[in-house]
């Protein structure tokens, strides 16, 4: 159980990126003093969390309504966050967590931007549900994994938070290139965790058929 866990945690924290949030909250946030950039920052996570502990606690029930098996999830989900690695790896949008210029033209304008983009599509976007779902489908609800995993989410988030109220001092010393370095080191590592996740969902429902 030790070994998802971890497995989970570092796929999250790959996939929600939160030095990847930072640039965007100083950009939708210049001019601004920093108490609106910390009342942004805690709303944001705050409806991340929600977001979050729903499909975790209903993940699996809506999957089962849906008709669609942990394996085919697994697969369907792996190509999804595969999608995303691409993103990190070549800078490149591929629609699963970027936002177009319109929409961050947008959200310039926006007088609360806790929504949108920061809650969604940049913290709890496609491919962070997408984990949660894989990691919390067949575990039951009452077991010490499930509370285990949801302190894992509160933990990514926690940690996310910390980063965004520290926006400044980080992004000077972390800086625009040693994000985008990070960014790309990341992303090869999520595009083999991905690339797991479809192995394993093909190797179950061939399982499951045999």
């Amino acid at each position: 159980m030790f070994d998802e866990l971890v497995k989970f945690f570092v796929v999250l924290l790959v996939v929600v990126e939160p030095l990847s949030l930072l640039p965007v909250l100083a950009g939708l946030t210049e001019g601004a003093d920093d108490t609106y950039r910390r009342r942004m920052s805690f709303k944001a996570v705050g409806l991340s969390a929600v977001v979050c502990l729903v499909f975790a606690v209903g993940g699996t029930a809506l999957l089962g309504l849906l008709g669609i098996s942990v394996h085919a999830f697994k697969v369907g989900g792996g190509i999804l966050l595969f999608l995303l690695a691409i993103e990190m790896v070549f800078a490149r949008p591929s629609g699963v967590r970027s936002i177009t210029p319109g929409e961050d033209a947008e959200a310039h304008h926006r007088g609360d931007i806790s929504v949108f983009p920061l809650a969604f599509p940049l913290i709890s976007g496609p491919g962070a549900l997408a984990v949660i779902l894989l990691a919390f489908a067949g575990v039951p609800m009452a077991s010490v994994q499930f509370v285990a995993q949801i302190g894992v989410i509160l933990a990514v988030l926690a940690i996310t938070l910390a980063l965004m109220l520290m926006t400044g001092p980080v992004m000077r010393m972390v800086g625009v290139t040693g994000g985008a370095v990070l960014g790309r080191l990341l992303g090869v590592l999520l595009a083999a965790l991905a690339s797991q996740f479809v192995m394993d969902g093909v190797r179950g429902a061939m399982s499951a058929g045999g």
